[in-house]
């Protein structure tokens, strides 16, 4: 009886699992449909690993973790790859996990980047956190809020600010790889979109394949934040950020933290406020290094940037915050945009940061720092001398002399509107301290005539053995109507910023 019974529960057994096994294919097969199959088979790695790894199945999370414990270890020891093994399988064992991309990218970027002397180096780490994140993390978590969150902010942070010693070489590097792409320096999205010849061909696929961009995306955003400048990562940074918002609006039951997608909106608005104040690149033979200007043209939409975030915000602490951010973006485009003489359009903003913030004329919370009802002139001079922070001399003459070294700069690279604006500002400046002295203190704290002080920086520049290069100097020359100039460029009419200090000569050695 005993031994029958043994024979019933070894075939009842034997049916139960065969019963599992079919029901095992089933549920694989649904898993697979359903994208729920968190498991892949590990490459290159030990066998003892891979072994380990199938036999234990569901104690896969242990391995990660004793793995980690090792990584942790080695990069204490300064062991950078054999830690990035092991990063790999980390991520291979727990791909749907985010915050392991997370981790992992960061630890590349940030942590082990700064380790190293050779900005090079450097960038290769800083490439190796975002391919981390672009091409692995994003194939197997394509709706991750929280790995678009982190990729944006790379862009923004870790390339675009200027914390890290070698960001300016990271900006350069990244915007030799993208006019490698775009052919130019500006994109062309039609035949991004619809490559036709061979090279068209070749540079859509690289951006889709290589660099994980979508042209048809990055026409939208230039369409609806730019003309963006996307030699920069700023544009990359908003890209990222805006493709998170619209996988999180395509896959709705993948419910994503209020907290990240409010992350993401504000990389947007920041990147836009970074992108306006130099979110473009100045091209000129005689700068040897990376320089950046600011992008005038998209400062209509970055205002609607901060109106529409404004709106979004529930909170109504950060919703202040928020206007005092808009206010403060304001007056620095109104000064800008003086300062580039783009006169015409800065009135236009003075005009309605008026109308929108009453209290415009209050500096730094101060109801008393000059009189409300003041012209657009008398703003900017106003904004240059809180600059300065107080009317010292010292402080006073050095603003005026860098406003003044700037302007002729600027006619160098041929930006000849901001070289007046900025010329013109310089003036005003000089006069507003003048006017301020009195006249018995005139010798002791008074700054030298506009005319000198400007003829003296012109000579600086101009001086053979330590100015400008020769064939700055020649430019400069040119634009000036001095003799010894080179062959005039394509605009030979002289800025009107040498008629300004040709009229202080005209005028006496006091006149601004």
């Amino acid at each position: 009886m005993a031994r029958l019974k043994k024979i019933i529960l070894v075939v009842l057994a034997i049916a139960l699992v065969s019963g599992a096994g079919m029901w095992q294919k089933s549920l694989n097969h649904d898993r697979d449909t359903l994208g729920l199959t968190h498991v892949e088979g590990l490459t290159n790695a030990p066998p003892v690993l891979a072994f380990t790894t199938v036999a234990l199945g569901g104690f896969r999370g242990l391995i990660s973790n004793l793995l980690w414990t090792r990584a942790e270890q080695l990069q204490e020891d300064d062991k950078f790859f054999e830690m990035t093994q092991l990063s790999d399988w980390i991520t291979k064992l727990e791909p749907h996990f985010s915050q392991v991309w997370a981790h992992e990218a960061w630890n590349m970027a940030y942590n082990i980047s700064v380790k190293f002397k050779d900005y090079p180096d450097r960038w290769r780490w800083v490439q190796n956190g975002i391919e981390l994140l672009r091409d692995e993390g994003l194939k197997y978590n394509p709706d991750d809020v929280l790995i678009h969150r982190e990729l944006a902010w790379f862009f923004q942070h870790k390339m675009g600010a200027n914390l890290d010693d070698a960001s300016l070489y990271y900006k350069t590097q990244w915007a030799k790889d993208m006019e490698a792409v775009f052919g130019g320096k500006r994109p062309d999205f039609q035949t991004l979109i619809h490559p036709v010849t061979p090279d068209e061909i070749k540079r859509a696929d690289l951006l889709r394949n290589k660099y994980k961009m979508d042209p048809v995306l990055m026409k939208k955003l230039d369409d609806e934040y730019g003309p963006l400048e996307w030699r920069l990562p700023e544009a990359s940074a908003i890209y990222w950020a805006a493709e998170g918002l619209e996988r999180a609006a395509e896959n709705p039951s993948r419910v994503a933290p209020d907290e990240d997608l409010i992350i993401l909106r504000r990389v947007i608005y920041q990147s836009m406020q970074i992108a306006w104040q130099r979110g473009r690149i100045v091209d000129s033979p005689f700068l040897s290094g990376f320089e950046f200007g600011p992008n005038l043209d998209i400062i209509p939409k970055v205002n609607e940037t901060y109106l529409k975030m404004y709106e979004e915000e529930k909170d109504p602490n950060q919703k202040e915050g928020i206007l005092r951010a808009h206010r403060n973006f304001l007056r620095q485009a109104i000064y800008t945009l003086y300062v580039y003489n783009h006169i015409k359009d800065a009135a236009q903003w003075f005009k309605y940061l008026g109308e929108k913030y009453p209290d415009k004329t209050i500096i730094d919370g101060d109801p008393d720092s000059f009189p409300r009802n003041v012209t657009l002139d008398q703003y900017v001079v106003a904004c240059v001398q809180e600059d300065i922070n107080d009317t010292g001399k010292d402080r006073a003459t050095g603003i005026i002399e860098g406003l003044i070294m700037t302007s002729y700069m600027s006619m160098v690279i041929d930006q000849d509107e901001r070289a007046d604006g900025l010329m013109r500002l310089a003036q005003k400046a000089w006069a507003s301290y003048m006017s301020k002295i009195p006249a018995e203190r005139t010798s002791a704290i008074g700054l030298a005539p506009f005319k000198d002080i400007a003829l003296e920086i012109r000579g600086r520049l101009l001086n053979p053995t330590n100015g400008l290069p020769p064939q700055a100097q020649a430019v400069l020359r040119t634009k000036l109507n001095l003799p010894g100039g080179a062959a005039a460029p394509a605009s030979t009419n002289a800025p009107a910023s040498t008629n300004i200090v040709n009229q202080a000569e005209s005028r006496g050695t006091n006149a601004p």
